[in-house]
């Protein structure tokens, strides 16, 4: 009687164990491996604006037609905005990465579609190097540099920028490219870019809306020169809020306002640096450095 509640008891145990066994052996096993690209910009409120990420996309998806492409808004009004105005919920930088580590991403190069690294940039890179040490989810997450991050950045932009200047201006009108500025340490790349870009063309200037050179240095170098005609052009990812009220508004202190007040015949170019392929495959060369860090 004993020996067989005994074998019926190590009968039930070993069919139990051979029942839980493929399970321990699942748990222990690695995910299998995805990689995914995580676009982030910081994003804009004017629908018609998205046409440079539209375009940014579909060079990372011609450049990686293997690889799933996500985006990411980094700043929070823009994001609160178009919840608000138009429904739709955009994903903060770190929100899309833990979904994407949710859907079984292991490895996920993110690439900044910031002008400059700057604030913004830094704070991505925080939240990438955040990610980098979760217990669960992606287990590699690289990040691509901002567009303007090196020497060789700045010259090859200065040829593709000026490859976008309109095919209607004349040789001796000038043409201002207009950046937001800051007033992080990484500033200093936009009097860089204006020292290769006067090498492309000596008619090409560089402004900041918060930062130097700024719209009066601007005006002192056109007056310098004698200019009396002056193309105004974005020089940020999308033509957007700043682009369309601050650079080309009718506002008394926009820099249309301001220098057809100093006697300039001005034109307005509503045309994000995204919508360049030119400028884009910089971008694009990042990223490719950012998706081979994945399997380093």
């Amino acid at each position: 009687m004993f020996l067989s509640r005994l074998t019926k008891t190590i009968l039930t145990f070993m069919l139990v164990l051979a029942l839980a066994l493929p399970a321990f052996a699942g748990h222990g096993k690695q995910a299998a491996e995805r990689k995914g690209i995580l676009l982030v910009a910081f994003g804009t409120t004017i629908p018609e604006a998205r046409a440079a990420f539209t375009n940014i996309e579909e060079e990372v998806r011609k450049a990686f037609p293997d690889t799933e492409v996500r985006w990411a808004y980094s700043a929070k009004q823009v994001r609160h905005t178009i919840k608000e105005n138009e429904g739709t919920a955009m994903l903060s930088p770190a929100a899309a990465l833990a979904h994407m580590g949710d859907e079984g991403f292991t490895r996920v190069a993110v690439q900044s579609l910031h002008t400059i690294p700057g604030a913004e940039f830094h704070d991505l890179l925080r939240t990438v190097a955040a990610f980098r040490n979760m217990p669960k989810g992606t287990r590699t997450v690289t990040l691509g540099e901002a567009l303007l991050s090196s020497p060789d950045d700045m010259e090859k932009a200065a040829k593709a920028l000026v490859s976008t200047f309109p095919a209607e201006r004349k040789k001796a009108d000038a043409v201002v490219l207009m950046g937001h500025g800051t007033h992080h340490p990484a500033n200093i790349y936009y009097p860089g870019l204006q020292y290769y870009l006067s090498k492309v063309d000596p008619n090409a200037y560089v402004g900041t809306v918060e930062g130097v050179p700024s719209l009066e240095d601007v005006v002192a170098e056109l007056k310098a020169r004698k200019s009396r005609t002056v193309w105004l052009m974005p020089l940020m990812a999308v033509a957007g809020d700043h682009a369309r009220n601050d650079m080309a508004g009718p506002e008394p202190d926009s820099w249309k306002t301001v220098l057809e007040k100093e006697g300039f015949t001005v034109h307005t170019v509503l045309r994000g640096t995204g919508e360049s392929d030119a400028m884009v495959s910089i971008w694009v060369e990042h990223l490719r450095d950012a998706f081979a860090g994945l399997d380093d």
